[in-house]
């Protein structure tokens, strides 16, 4: 799994270039969506994996057939699945479901020499003699091996709470109670996939207000944030997602905007003391970033969802709800359906639907942490 460096990350890599020219902080997004390489280096090879210096690895030996077995249990892989051969590499080839990869070799090596890079990993072969291969194939134990780095962090914010009911549908179900419900189960999909570590922004019925919301997201470092709803529209049905725009694309977008907003929790950034024409192109930076990352997110969430419950025409839509407001976290809102709406109400008071819900979201999660960078900059 590709490495989540926190937008506010962005903000130092940004001053670092501001001596030469502001535009050079986008450096590393290139560097980071480049793929896998292996390349002769005198009479050995080097293989550069961009990423994956904060996946966790392991590397092992075989000797028969003589091969290096790099195993990266949560690394982005990029590029082809098969690497043409270099120096004593005859080829190297990637297994998705083992993610690992399977470096064949035409010789044998020395000890490999590995060092990071960056972000990346790097590993440097060096033909060897065939007896020492042997013996450093035999002992079973790993070469070398490196920690992996914190899995990222998701956010849910189930609403409402205390209180503050929200929707009370016409069956009498309250809002804070069956989107406590969806999250509660989002969180055990995520937490069983092992991909990220799941924070709730309330775990039982309490009342939050918005702006603590977002600063939870963003004082614990989270990757994502994943709002929970099941408001009142007239006429409204199905599922929808909410991604932030000051100019909403709807009415009824913005009146479900109005009613959820009880304070604007825009939040700053705290930037550095530099010129205001470099702090404005700094936050400029971080936003572009959160909001194509909050797009992609809310996309990968339609898609999920779209073949497993009903859904509101025109899915994707946008207003300024202020729990998407996190400059620096790529944020959704999702009605998961409309209490005013009979039949959703009655959906979403059973656990077997909730959970079809929370498999999707929870899908579509995944997705966004395994290529992080599809589609658009990635910084870190």
């Amino acid at each position: 799994m590709k490495s989540f460096a926190t937008r506010r990350g962005l903000l130092a890599a940004a001053l670092a270039a501001t001596a030469t020219a502001a535009g050079a902080a986008l450096a590393d997004p290139a560097d980071a969506a480049a793929p896998a390489t292996l390349r002769a280096e005198g009479d050995g090879a080097r293989l550069v994996l961009p990423g994956g210096a904060a996946s966790g690895y392991r590397l092992l030996a075989e000797a028969r057939p003589a091969q290096l077995l790099l195993s990266l249990p949560r690394h982005g892989w990029r590029g082809p699945l098969v690497l043409p051969g270099a120096g004593p590499v005859r080829a190297a080839r990637w297994e998705p479901r083992a993610r690992r990869l399977v470096i064949d070799l035409a010789a044998p090596v020395g000890v490999p020499d590995v060092v990071q890079e960056g972000g990346a990993l790097v590993l440097s072969l060096r033909p060897g003699p065939g007896d020492a291969f042997v013996r450093m194939a035999g002992t079973g134990r790993p070469i070398v091996q490196g920690t992996p780095a914190p899995r990222p962090l998701v956010v849910l914010d189930p609403g409402h709470g205390g209180k503050d009911p929200g929707t009370i549908g016409a069956a009498g179900t309250y809002e804070k109670r069956i989107v406590l419900a969806a999250a509660q189960e989002m969180r055990r999909r995520l937490e069983a996939g092992g991909r990220c570590r799941v924070m709730m922004t309330r775990t039982r019925d309490v009342f939050v207000p918005l702006a603590n919301r977002v600063e939870f997201a963003r004082r614990n470092g989270a990757v994502l944030f994943v709002s929970v709803h099941a408001d009142s529209a007239p006429g409204a049905r199905g599922a929808s997602v909410y991604t932030l725009s000051e100019t909403a694309s709807d009415a009824l977008s913005a009146g479900l905007a109005r009613r959820e907003n009880a304070a604007d929790a825009a939040g700053g950034l705290n930037l550095p003391p530099v010129s205001a024409d470099v702090q404005r192109i700094l936050l400029s930076l971080v936003r572009q970033e959160t909001r194509q990352g909050s797009v992609r997110l809310a996309n990968m969430a339609v898609g999920a969802l779209r073949p497993r419950v009903p859904l509101l025409p025109n899915t994707h839509r946008q207003a300024a709800f202020a729990v998407l407001k996190a400059p620096d976290i790529p944020s959704v809102l999702v009605e998961i359906g409309f209490l005013s709406n009979r039949q959703d109400e009655a959906q979403l008071n059973r656990a077997d639907h909730r959970a079809v819900v929370a498999t999707a979201l929870a899908s579509a999660v995944e997705d966004y942490l395994e290529r992080p960078g599809l589609g658009m900059a990635s910084f870190g």
